[in-house]
């Protein structure tokens, strides 16, 4: 809405109820409140309008019977609620009413006029600088005030009245303007809007800010430049000036009073031309900000800003660079992000700068920046230069240091950075080129080129002296191709496999002086004319370029190791070998269409077979063998002989390919350029079913096939280009349906007349480019289908509608993997003995659904696909030879031959015991470490091979990332070693020889969180802490995790916590709390826990008990006892962030606490029964809350000002909350939760009780102990939580609902169960005596009642309401028990609680009987 212009002197205050609104057990009421044109809601219960009359009494002598009396019964009832409502509103008509002229503070901050009406926001602002503005103005910081703050103040001094109208000297307007007058550093954010719960729109505010005599600084975003006024005032003092989301032009800021004058010029000026006006200059103002803008052109407003050194007109629209010339001080310009398109004799406008941003515009040419001479910083990334030659306009530049480049399309040039520093020639090694110093590789480089340049350039000359005309084209500077062609390369240089020439020993010796010559620092365009000389170094010496190699590697790490074979050797070999077929090895994925000599010996390949005969094409498809893909034989799975080649290859005598003429494909070989390359896994149907990693290229007229004949790893590119064979050569005309099978994973391909089916498997971004540049150019009959857009609709196809829960909203991965299966009969026998190597049983539980070897004899299982969604991990199997027999064209082809299976997250992990510390190289270590990952769905365990590398460090990242933010209970891995660190298997290390080894070839872990020193190194104060929170309580029953942690000692505590259990960056262990816990969802299961405090998270250990609290558990069949691993133990763990948690209820005298998350699976409740426990812990929270909170946010642009100052750094306690400044509630027990227990235990007596009886001394949680009855001698006992209630004359005990009170916000309807359930009771008078011991349990006390209850407890139960079937209804319930006596044997966990019991036990019973109570001591 327009906000009004005129003053609000005589704005009529208006109010009224609109409605109501039931929260929880109580009715909040929406007040609608119009000031004028501004309206906004407030909601408030009946208690606060008692409060607000409670103070109106007291300040204004306000009727006390003007407010609707409370009630009591009924009080949310409809008709009642209407009735309130209706009255209350009166009753703020007749406040209003009452004060016209100036509002009670209590009224006006119960209605938000300090939030919105311009009084009271006046008054708060002036209230608050009264008590803080003169420690603002000497901080010196910035100080932010928002436009409704403004506009207020700018109506306030408008209006016809005092400066303190209400009388409060706090208040004055003059605190405000002493404050404005003096203050340095102003920030004025907006907001586009409405301001909280009102219809105000602060863009459309209109201020003045003329108030503000002394501003240097001041930045105004997000509000309408037409609406601010006063501008021109802050000319004698103000140095900077940022303007954001604001303005449409400069004109608006610089000169707002040429809305008024049509012809104007600064002072100072003279002119001949007539003016209007003559303005003053900003003298002082040195830095304008007008980034983030709607700024079309540079105006003639720059002419008064003279004195300008820093301009940023970044993001904005210019298509010019005009009218700078009038800032003769300018020094450093931003003109990034615009819409530059040309620079054409900027240097006239641009004379003494210094720093020249021009990142993100349309540059195509720098013809306009080579006369900048005083330039020192150029950023030209993210824009067109796609040209070499244009970096020659800037080459020249004396002063030019650094320069960006980035983004451009130049960049994918080789060796684009030693080109590019070639321009420059002496001045080399000056420039820092997109943020990186130039190395003396690089340099040494750059000398080559010269000396290349010099050559060329005499050669040329010498020619143009004798007059001859050159027979090589492209003679031009810069040529790749002529500067390999003009010089000394042979005419077989354009071959793929480039022979090697002969050198004398004279050439020999200079190669070996000129060590800088080698592959690593060649340019295709140098590459040719060096190769003589390369080729003898290597083969002169040995030695030196496998030396030289390890130290370009830079990331190495020095070992010791023995020349014997790794420990992995033996057991990766067999399948190192027999899997060749499955994966593509890393080393070829580096060739890409950006290596230009790869691409051009392709092309130069794929001419090569189009000129041999016909047949070869399908020759070459042999897999050399009819055994390649397995090493079982007869079913055909991974087999392909020479029978089936044609079909399988696609190949035949009708073949487009086949039928050219020898003229026509070197016509076509010509032209045919290589467009798109993408290594994958490709798996080919046709009789059986082969797979092999394969080289997919698309031309400009065909797509091509290709496969390495070799088994071991590619070194270099002759080698690959020595041992790559074409498979297939298909011209897209001949391709019937080339499409996405499954979304950005998998893309299949059927060639015409043949029955064969290609499936390519390769990353998500290659498929989307080589899908969508062959796509346009098939000719496919039958309109593509896709199975879904996105991998993930295409798994929520498989899945049910109650499967696909909501919080899986997103899918990751698409990995092709391989189970191996250990089991096999072609597996070595060392592996089948090797204890460490995993072992599966199948069929088991889950896993079993999945199907994942057809016999015992295989050795892989079938090609699956792994997904990743937040709470599974699906696999899917695909019926590839079904899947080919099918119609592309048929819907839902995919989904009727695959299945997807689902192994929850939760209790997967990774098996802790993969890895090789050993140091020795090796390729069976190399496959291990880049395709083979172990995993422990529950007690299974399964060894996954992925195709591509890339995908398993992929799928590591996000497993982690998904397992972290499980909000569940999920399995975890303790290490059971010293310290907790993993045990990896180790080989015998000897330091026989040292050997620089990469890194690369240590074994890949899952990433854990980074660790600082003081992480690694706590202090031993928090270790001596730590330690004495680690004390178990004997009570609780510890499977063989939880004793695990309970016996560490020292820093073991520190260091097993970040080895096996903390899951984000720089956490530090704070507190260690032994504690039984409940979780919402499952009530009445208690649980033992270690429960450990970090700075950022809670974590929960688990005792084993917790796999019946898990929504898999029907899932599973086993149970974490079962797991006999000696090296590490299967626990449960429930991970609660820090910043999840919502509130903490703490229980009565500190018995229990309830930590409270987003959502029912984060409640859980915490039963210490030791009040100094919970003190404990809810101290420890508080502070690491309190460092939470002291980071602060990167642009407190939502806060308004009040906010700001009103955070601090204690909490504020209210109605029994106490609201930390990190936001969370803790909650402690109310008056109401003591009168709800004592109205349960005033209800069991008789109305003649005296009152004082009813007085509750003693709350405290405690066992009941049970003795189960057996043939044993030793006495076997049950303890059975119970609820201690002492009172004055009695003792009661009750069952308790710790867990579901009070009710989280998300509840629909009430517990099954009431929080108090009163279960046995007696006087304290009937008490006899008192043991105390270890006869029934330790430590218990057994009270002995008389069994005489009188007729005031519990007068409406008879005794078999307390009965149980299992006979522990037995009136003495204990050992030795009279007939005729009741036994209460009551276990209290915490010492101080317990002596608490017997002091005021017998006190009580004292007074009572008028003697000491008996207490005997059992043995």
């Amino acid at each position: 809405m327009d906000a009004p212009h005129l003053p609000e002197q005589s704005a009529e205050k208006r109010v009224r109820i609109v409605g109501s609104e039931l929260v929880e057990n109580y009715t909040v009421y929406i007040i609608e409140v119009n000031v004028g044109e501004h309206s906004w809601t407030v909601k408030h219960r009946y208690s606060d309008f008692y409060d607000l009359h409670e103070k109106l009494t007291v300040e204004k002598k306000i009727d006390k019977h003007l407010l609707p009396p409370k009630k009591i019964i009924g009080k949310n009832s409809k008709s009642l609620v209407e009735k309130r409502q209706k009255e209350l509103e009166v009753y703020l008509q007749t406040l209003l009413s009452r004060f016209p002229a100036s509002t009670p503070k209590v009224l006006s901050n119960f209605l938000l006029f300090h939030l919105y009406e311009i009084n009271g926001i006046a008054e708060a602002l002036a209230e608050e600088l009264f008590h803080k503005g003169e420690q603002l103005l000497a901080a010196g910081e910035v100080f932010l005030l928002r436009p409704l703050q403004l506009y207020a103040v700018t109506q306030q001094l408008k209006l016809a009245k005092p400066t303190c109208a209400n009388g409060d000297a706090k208040a004055d307007l003059g605190h405000i303007l002493d404050f404005t007058c003096r203050l340095k550093y102003l920030k004025i954010p907006g907001k586009k809007a409405k301001v909280g719960t009102s219809n105000i729109e602060e863009q459309s505010l209109p201020f003045d800010l003329s108030i503000f005599k002394s501003l240097l600084q001041i930045e105004i975003s997000d509000c309408d430049a037409g609406q601010v006024t006063g501008l021109p005032s802050l000319k004698p003092t103000l140095a900077t000036l940022s303007t954001h989301l604001s303005a449409s032009s400069m004109k608006e800021i610089i000169v707002p009073e040429a809305s008024e004058f049509a012809q104007w010029e600064p002072e100072g000026v003279d002119t001949d031309c007539p003016v209007t006006a003559i303005i003053p200059t900003w003298k002082m103002l040195t830095t304008l900000d007008m980034s983030r803008n709607s700024i079309r052109c540079i105006d003639e407003s720059v002419k008064l800003i003279p004195e300008v050194e820093f301009l940023d007109l970044s993001y904005n629209e210019l298509s010019l660079v005009e009218n700078l010339q009038h800032l003769y001080n300018l020094v450093h310009l931003d003109l990034s992000f615009n819409k530059l398109m040309v620079l054409e004799g900027v240097h006239t406008k641009l004379g003494n700068i210094k720093t020249l941003n021009l990142s993100g515009n349309q540059l195509e040419t720098l013809s306009g920046l080579s006369k900048l001479y005083s330039l020192v910083n150029l950023d030209l990334s993210s824009n067109r230069l796609a040209q070499l030659d244009e970096i020659k306009q800037i080459g020249t530049l004396p002063c030019l240091e650094k320069l960006s480049l980035a983004d451009n399309p130049m960049c994918i040039i080789p060796d684009y950075r030693t080109k590019v520093l070639a321009q420059f020639c002496d001045r080399a090694s000056e420039v820092c080129l997109d943020g990186t110093t130039t190395t003396e590789k690089e340099l040494d480089t750059v000398e080559v080129l010269k000396a290349i340049q010099k050559a060329k350039e005499a050669k040329g000359r010498m020619a143009n002296n004798e007059k001859k005309v050159s027979d090589v084209p492209g003679q031009a500077v810069g040529g790749p191709q002529s500067s390999s062609s003009s010089l000394v390369a042979p005419p077989s240089s354009s071959s793929p496999s480039l022979s090697r020439s002969t050198c004398s020993s004279q050439e020999i010796n200079t190669c070996k002086e000129k060590a800088f010559i080698t592959k690593d620092i060649l340019t295709p365009v140098d590459s040719t004319l060096t190769q003589r000389c390369y080729d003898v170094y290597s083969s002169a010496c040995d030695v030196i370029p496998q030396v030289e190699t390890q130290i370009d590697s830079g990331l190495s790490s020095e070992v010791n190791f023995e020349s014997s074979p790794c420990c992995c050797e033996e057991e990766w070999k067999p399948w190192t070998t027999s899997l060749s077929n499955l994966f593509v090895p890393p080393s070829l994925l580096s060739y890409t269409i950006a290596n230009q000599e790869f691409t051009n010996q392709l092309s130069a390949h794929i001419s090569q077979a189009n000129k041999e005969s016909t047949p070869i094409p399908c020759e070459t498809t042999s897999l050399e063998g009819t055994n390649q893909g397995s090493p079982q034989s007869g079913d055909g799975y991974f087999e392909m002989t020479l029978d089936d080649t044609n079909e399988i290859m696609g190949c035949s005598s009708s073949s487009t390919v086949q039928e050219k003429t020898p003229d026509d494909v070197k016509k076509d070989s010509a032209v045919d350029h290589v467009k798109m390359v993408a290594w994958s896994l490709c798996i080919s149907v046709g009789e059986g079913l082969s797979q092999r990693p394969s080289c997919l290229v698309a031309t400009d007229s065909s797509l091509v096939v290709f496969h390495t004949r070799s088994e071991e790893s590619i070194s270099n590119l002759e080698e690959l280009m020595e041992n790559l064979d074409v498979d297939l050569v298909v011209p897209y005309t001949n391709i019937e349906t080339f499409q996405f099978d499954i979304p950005e994973v998998c893309v299949s391909m059927k060639v015409k007349s043949s029955n064969t089916r290609w499936y390519f498997f390769s990353e998500a971004q290659s498929l989307k480019e080589i899908h969508s540049c062959v796509v346009p150019l098939v000719d496919q009959t039958n309109e593509q289908v896709l199975n879904s857009s996105n991998t993930q609709l295409f798994i929520r196809q498989f899945l049910n509608t109650w499967d696909f829960e909501e919080s899986e909203d997103s899918v990751k991965g698409g990995h092709l993997i391989h189970f191996l299966n250990p089991e096999s009969s072609t597996s070595d026998k060392n592996v089948d003995n090797n204890p460490q190597f995993p072992k599966i049983s199948v069929p088991s539980d889950v896993l079993s659904q999945i199907g994942l070897f057809e016999s015992d004899q295989d050795q892989t299982s079938n090609p699956m696909i792994l997904f990743l969604t937040s709470r599974h991990l699906c696999v899917l199997k695909v019926d590839f030879i079904a899947l080919a027999s099918r119609d592309p064209s048929e819907a839902s082809v995919t989904r009727n031959c695959s299945k997807v299976t689902r192994i929850p997250l939760s209790f997967t992990l990774l098996d802790p015991k993969q890895g090789c510390l050993c140091s020795a190289i090796s390729n069976s270590r190399r496959f291990y470490n880049e395709h083979v990952v172990e995993l422990m769905p529950g007690h299974e365990r399964l060894t996954v091979v992925f195709a591509l590398s890339q995908d398993k460090f992929t799928f590591l990242r996000e497993f982690t990332r998904l397992r972290s933010n499980l909000k569940e209970i999920k399995t975890i891995a303790l290490q059971h070693t010293k310290k907790g660190h993993s045990k990896m298997h180790n080989c015998p290390t000897p330091a026989t020889a040292t050997q620089r080894m990469p890194t690369s070839s240590v074994p890949q872990e899952v990433p854990r969180p980074h660790l600082t020193l003081s992480l690694l190194y706590p202090a031993k104060s928090l270790i001596q802490q730590l330690m004495e929170d680690n004390q178990c309580p004997s009570h609780l029953s510890l499977s063989s995790s939880l004793l695990l942690i309970s016996s560490l000692k020292g820093d073991q505590l520190v260091h097993f916590f970040h080895d096996n259990i903390a899951e984000m960056e720089n956490e530090e262990l704070k507190h260690i709390l032994w504690t039984s816990v409940l979780f919402y969802r499952s009530p009445d299961v208690e649980t033992t826990a270690c429960v450990l405090l970090s700075t950022k998270a809670i974590y929960f250990i688990l005792d084993d008990t917790a796999s019946s609290l898990t929504n898999q558990s029907t899932m599973w069949t086993w149970h974490p006892s079962e797991h006999k691993d000696t090296d590490f133990l299967i626990s449960f763990s429930f991970t609660l962030k820090l910043k999840d948690l919502q509130s903490v209820n703490v229980g009565l005298f500190d018995q229990y606490f309830r930590v409270v998350g987003p959502s029912a699976d984060h409640i859980i409740s915490c039963l210490t029964r030791d009040g100094y426990g919970t003190h404990r812990f809810l101290q420890q929270l508080m502070m690491v809350l309190s460092l939470l909170e002291k980071v602060p946010s990167p642009e407190p642009s939502e806060l308004d000002f009040y906010s700001q100052f009103g955070n601090k750094s204690t909490g504020k306690m209210e109605n029994y909350e106490l609201v930390h400044s990190s936001k969370v509630k803790f909650v402690y027990p109310s008056e109401e939760e003591i009168g709800d227990l004592t109205f349960i235990v005033a209800e069991r007596k008789t109305p003649q009780a005296p009152s004082h009886s009813f007085n509750i001394l003693l709350y405290v949680l405690v066992f009941q102990v049970h003795v189960v009855p057996g043939q044993t001698t030793q006495i076997q006992t049950v303890l059975h939580p119970k609820t201690l209630i002492l009172t004055s004359t009695d003792v009661f005990l009750l069952d308790e609902d710790h867990i579901s009170y009070p009710l989280p916000e998300f509840a629909k309807e009430p517990p099954q169960r009431d929080k108090y359930r009163l279960t046995d009771a007696r006087r304290i008078r009937d008490l006899d005596r008192v043991l105390m011991g270890y006869q029934t349990y330790p430590q218990a006390l057994t009270l002995v009642f008389d069994d005489v209850p009188g007729p005031d407890l519990l007068c409406h139960l008879t005794m078999d309401h307390f009965a149980e079937s299992d006979g522990k209804g037995d009136r003495t319930q204990g050992l030795g028990g009279a007939e005729g006596e009741v036994q209460w044997c009551i276990f209290v966990p915490g010492a101080d609680s317990r002596e608490r019991l017997i002091s005021l036990l017998a006190r009580q019973w004292e007074t009572l009987c008028s003697r000491e109570l008996p207490v005997e001591l059992t043995g």
